[in-house]
């Protein structure tokens, strides 16, 4: 089942399309796990979740109590770190009125697999688990970089989904965001352009893309609705018939086509998958 990476820069949309791309899942009949990695945690209410519902969950790796359950008391600074997380997914997914079942990770402070801290190790053990080992679809919503991706995680996703707008910074952020992913050995690394205003600005995306070698998955147009619902915090359930849905249902459909599995390995297919 597709395992899918979502980054940008803060206030490009990214959570937007993680969860647009999560519910499409769901509505296709796919098992859905979407997980919150953002420093900034808000796919819980994207999802439909209540203010009081997004704001009950105590994200996993600040769970004191589940952290020292899994990984014990420390002596001198050893730690157990070969632990079980299957019941995490089971005792700690919350299901969304979306349809999609919501872990909020919280956020990672050291890249690497040489990372000792005992809240990373329970949040990279679980993401190793939920890509590597389960059948459901996944949708990671992350913020500006790779970090949550460790050793055995990162060539288990199918596809690194880049958000940015047309905005300059946004772009530069894409640039340094894409190298990272390519460095960690993510196969596949590919651009959405979001909010985007008129045939200039796609052209500008598309070019720069172009010129950097990153295939564009699609573009979300600008939508007044998206603006709404950000000030009323309405949920993905709310724009089912807006422009920016269909834009992202489209890329959602055009997954299947980029990303090509053979013999284990992952290949991009043709650039450009939408227009």
């Amino acid at each position: 089942m597709v395992k899918i990476a979502v980054t940008g820069k803060g206030g490009v949309g990214k959570t937007l399309i993680a969860a647009g791309l999560a519910w499409s899942l769901a509505r296709s009949g796919k098992k859905t796990i979407a997980i919150d990695a953002d420093p900034s945690p808000n796919l819980g209410l994207m999802l439909g979740l209540s203010p009081e519902q997004a704001d009950a969950i105590i994200p996993l790796s600040e769970n004191v109590s589940l952290i020292e359950k899994k990984t014990g008391t420390a002596f001198l600074g050893v730690y157990n770190l070969n632990f079980s997380v299957t019941d995490i997914v089971r005792d700690f997914s919350l299901r969304s009125p979306a349809g999609v079942n919501l872990l909020v990770m919280g956020t990672v402070r050291q890249m690497g697999s040489g990372c000792t801290c005992t809240a990373n190790s329970l949040v990279r053990n679980l993401l190793r688990h939920l890509m590597t080992e389960r059948d459901e679809a996944v949708v990671l919503d992350m913020g500006a970089g790779v970090e949550h991706l460790g050793r055995g995680t990162a060539d288990s996703v199918d596809l690194m989904l880049v958000v940015t707008t047309a905005d300059s910074r946004a772009i530069s952020a894409a640039g340094t965001i894409v190298r990272m992913a390519k460095e960690a050995g993510i196969p596949l690394v590919m651009l959405a352009g979001n909010r985007i205003e008129g045939a200039q600005q796609r052209n500008l995306v598309r070019g720069w893309a172009k010129k950097n070698t990153i295939p564009v998955l699609g573009f979300v147009p600008s939508d007044r609705s998206v603006a709404d619902a950000g000030i009323t915090g309405s949920s993905v359930l709310s724009l089912q018939k807006s422009p920016a849905m269909a834009a992202i249902g489209r890329m959602m459909a055009a997954i299947p086509m980029t990303v090509i599995k053979t013999e284990g390995k992952k290949s991009a297919g043709p650039e450009g998958a939408l227009s």
